[in-house]
């Protein structure tokens, strides 16, 4: 299964938005997968908490970030939601400045979501599609982007 498939038609978002909180970035990296049902509100509450007691623990190099939870916190489907921000975000984390790409993962269980990492991994190896994903102008750019993995 492809990245693409987890994320559907309706999952990737793209935002101007400047001078975010860690709180305001946090709800837009969730905002598609709560209006699609896909993971409930206690799944978002779950990431803030756990970023307020560890701090900045899913962002994972610079520029990229994967928030998540753990499955029994809220998860109802599967599912993968990109976020871009194109100017930025900082998520506090020491080691690897601002965040321009967010995947949030929710995923069922802890063993059936392998795949999708690996893959994911990969995608966060390549700096000319994560820089190719920040420069998008629509959607559908950074779809094209995805479907590759």
């Amino acid at each position: 299964m492809s990245i693409f498939n987890l994320i559907g038609d309706n999952g990737i978002v793209i935002t101007e938005q400047k001078e975010l909180t860690v709180e305001q970035a946090l709800d837009i990296t969730c905002s598609k997968l709560l209006e699609q049902g896909k993971v409930e509100p206690s799944y978002l509450a779950a990431i803030k908490q756990k970023h307020q007691e560890i701090g900045a623990y899913y962002v994972l190099a610079p520029k990229i970030a994967m928030p998540h939870a753990r499955p029994e916190d809220g998860v109802n489907q599967a599912s993968l939601q990109v976020t871009v921000f194109k100017h930025g975000v900082d998520l506090q984390s020491e080691d690897n400045g601002d965040v321009f790409v967010a995947i949030t993962l929710a995923a069922m269980d802890s063993d059936s979501h392998i795949q999708t990492i690996v893959a994911l991994s990969e995608l966060f190896q390549n700096d000319d599609d994560i820089t190719a994903m920040i420069e998008a102008e629509n959607t559908e750019q950074i779809a094209a982007i995805l479907k590759k993995y």
